[in-house]
């Protein structure tokens, strides 16, 4: 869910505010009366986790919280930080959010922090800490792979997923030269943020695995995106559409639309976040679907992962100490794990946790994947979505996307994809 901790990316903001039985939210919606208050929560909605499942697990919190009134807020498209954003601005920043990336608005204090006895059941409860402090519940972990259809590479002579990245371009030509398009990309519209997949692996690989802080390094100006390392991980990217690897035609499609095309066979391998294998298991393509994670050149293991993607509260909330104990319920509550898990694929890192035991294949598989690397020390950063301290500044990821497109598109080049993200970076941080 966190795709962005959910770790969704960031769309562009659409439309006004959009409130499901409520009136705005903040300073504007929230009200305490005697031992009673109404929050605001601020939510969004994909094809897998649609307002039937917010509404369930909004009323198992609140059956927990006596006294608190909950009114949702949906986010008119997938990035709910950018959406937040825009109600901070007009006066009515929510009371409590979930899967906001905190840049920003922690190190501008509108955050509550969590104390470490309050996340003492979360696994790793300083995954994400800005200067030492904790605004988002770690709650689940989630990772980039590549899903794909293994009816295709059979009918390519593809024996086994590919070790290393050579095995990866010379699967692409196989695949091609059946007439099979290799990979489904799209990120058009609103979900610009889709197309950031091929880049957050090569990066992972190219990088990341060398070099872990590199972002930290950005950010002290030690490295640049001018670099050869991430000139490298952009060019890959770009020589595959190049080469016919990536169906450019497929770039206008919307989020929903590109996983749709996947499911249809318009692509042999679909390179998205770790919640497509709750979708893959609960609406079955007509082809079985395997998974593998983005191979390095050498074969050595190195996984985009991310934890966090849980509550954040505001530390203006009418009553700070309610809406953290209702985000609590909320996270805790082990029918919404098993909600979430079932929805959206989410790894959950909490402590004494097990994912139901019906589980579909997609999603062992993409577990087993992840647990693998995770034992091999094999866990990079997420690019474009990590939080705490050594994150991208507000909005480049939005920036981020836009370049991608015009990379995959042919119309920027590697070298000129990394001027832009330098010059993108010094006017985000001017």
């Amino acid at each position: 869910m966190t795709r962005k901790p959910t770790l969704l990316g960031a769309a562009a903001l659409a439309g006004a505010l959009v409130l499901t039985g409520c009136t705005a939210g903040g300073a504007g919606g929230s009200a305490s009366s005697g031992d009673k208050v109404t929050l605001t929560f601020l939510t969004f909605e994909t094809p897998n986790l649609d307002a039937k499942y917010w509404d369930a697990a909004i009323a198992r919190a609140s059956a927990k919280v006596p006294g608190v009134t909950i009114k949702k807020l949906v986010s008119p498209s997938a990035d709910r930080t950018g959406y937040a954003k825009q109600l901070d601005s007009t006066g009515q920043f929510p009371d409590i959010m979930i899967g906001l990336n905190p840049a920003g608005f922690a190190e501008a204090h509108k955050l509550a922090a969590w104390s470490d006895s309050e996340l003492a059941t979360y696994a790793e409860p300083h995954a994400n800490t800005y200067d030492g402090k904790v605004y988002q519940l770690p709650y689940a972990a989630q990772t980039t792979l590549v899903y794909y259809n293994k009816g295709d590479f059979t009918k390519a002579g593809i024996g086994a997923p590919p070790r290393t990245y050579a095995e990866l371009l010379a699967d692409n030509a196989k695949l091609k030269a059946k007439g099979i398009n290799p990979m489904v990309v799209g990120g058009g519209g609103k979900d610009s943020w889709a197309d950031m997949f091929p880049l957050i692996c090569t990066v992972a690989t190219d990088v990341y695995k060398k070099t872990p802080d590199w972002l930290s390094q950005r950010t002290a100006g030690k490295v640049k995106f001018t670099d050869r390392a991430f000139v490298t991980a952009a060019g890959k990217v770009a020589d595959l559409a190049h080469k016919g690897y990536v169906d450019r035609a497929g770039l206008s499609r919307s989020y929903a639309d590109t996983e749709q095309a996947f499911r249809d066979g318009k692509g042999a391998m679909y390179p998205m976040g770790s919640w497509f294998s709750a979708s893959a298991d609960a609406k079955k393509p007509s082809f079985d679907t395997g998974v593998f994670a983005w191979p390095t050149d050498q074969g050595a293991p190195a996984l985009p992962g991310v934890t966090g993607g849980g509550m954040t509260v505001s530390s203006k909330a009418s009553d700070v100490k309610l809406a953290k104990k209702w985000a609590k319920a909320f996270m805790e509550d082990h029918k919404n794990l098993d909600a979430a898990v079932k929805a959206d694929g989410l790894i959950i890192d909490i402590k004494g946790y097990t994912p139901p035991d019906n589980m579909g294949p997609v999603y062992k598989a993409t577990v087993a994947a992840y647990r693998q690397a995770q034992k091999a020390d094999g866990i990079v950063n997420s690019f474009s979505q990590e939080t705490g301290d050594g994150s991208m500044p507000p909005g480049l990821s939005d920036k981020a996307a836009a370049g991608v497109q015009k990379l995959l598109s042919g119309r920027m080049t590697a070298a000129q994809f990394g001027a832009y993200m330098d010059e993108q970076w010094d006017k985000a941080t001017r």
